[in-house]
């Protein structure tokens, strides 16, 4: 995959989506969605152009998120449990792999302590890096071994999603319930700084150039933008109501945002101002911006 996010009415709760591509059984011609189905504990893959679910693979309780390797055999998938950030309920301690060719579970990682794994990401080193949640970290996988090989501090509750630089050399966490976001070296697995942002915030999303990270207070209309040069907050993008996820446009010109009431805002990042505003499906919490950038996906995890 390279990150994921979509358009299907039917499904109960998405979360996440991935782009795959190089799948046996007569692949779309723009490729694959894979979408983590949390209330149903599946994992969906689905042809974009024809609209149409091609697979559907049972995982864990509850996948949350999902992440494709680069070369479209395998997808992981960290099991979370059945709550949401912050609240009380079962503690996922496992990934599931799923192999996308024969459309099977092919394996659980055990990661040997309950820590609500949630976001995943590939580094340029090929090791995958997951949110530890409960361990306050984020966790570093040899997809080869299927282990975890390291762990980088994050020094907040609720690490929850989760980037990574153009060139790999940080990673930024969102932290929830702490309301900032962590900037972590990813070659020293040290943390570098904590940037306060507001009471709360939700998601994160970083510019194609590596420039900015963007975080969204949930508290005020606001989204944070965070210099990554000096990783601090160089201003506030204002927005009609708090939103909760947000992506760039791969040539860098729009911010694609989304709120949980329905709504869309599209930000033209040189004036720093809504530019459109669409209806979408309630409850909307991820977004992919599709490889080409004409076209994004919004999960809507409340139809």
């Amino acid at each position: 995959m390279y990150r994921g996010r979509v358009l299907v009415a039917a499904i109960v709760v998405i979360a996440s989506l991935g782009v795959l591509r190089n799948v046996k059984a007569r692949p779309a011609s723009g490729g694959l969605l894979v979408i983590a189905n949390q209330k149903e504990h599946t994992v969906l893959v689905v042809d974009p152009d024809e609209r149409k679910e091609l697979a559907k693979v049972v995982v864990g309780v509850n996948g949350h998120e999902v992440m494709v390797s680069k070369d479209g055999k395998f997808a992981y998938v960290p099991i979370y449990g059945n709550s949401g950030v912050g609240r009380p309920g079962t503690d996922g301690s496992t990934i599931d792999v799923v192999d996308l060719q024969e459309r099977k579970l092919a394996a659980t990682i055990d990661l040997g302590k309950p820590l609500r794994p949630h976001r995943a990401e590939w580094g340029p080193d090929g090791l995958l890096y997951v949110t530890a949640e409960l361990g306050n970290a984020v966790d570093v996988l040899d997809p080869s071994t299927r282990k975890i090989v390291a762990e980088i501090p994050t020094g907040q509750k609720e690490s929850h999603m989760l980037v990574m630089s153009p060139d790999g050399r940080r990673a930024y966490t969102a932290n929830v319930g702490a309301g900032s976001v962590s900037v972590l070296d990813v070659a020293k697995r040290s943390l570098i700084t904590t940037i306060p942002v507001a009471k709360m915030v939700q998601r994160i999303s970083i510019s194609p150039d590596g420039k900015w990270v963007y975080t969204h207070d949930q508290d005020a209309p606001r989204i944070a933008l965070i210099d990554t040069a000096a990783n601090k907050i160089a201003n506030w993008i204002a927005v009609p109501t708090p939103v909760y996820a947000s992506e760039p446009t791969q040539d860098g010109r729009w911010l694609v945002t989304l709120d949980r009431g329905g709504n869309a805002y599209v930000i033209d990042l040189q004036s720093m101002k809504v530019a459109h505003t669409l209806k979408i499906s309630d409850g909307a919490s991820e977004i992919l911006i599709r490889p080409g950038g004409a076209v994004a996906y919004l999960s809507g995890t409340g139809a």
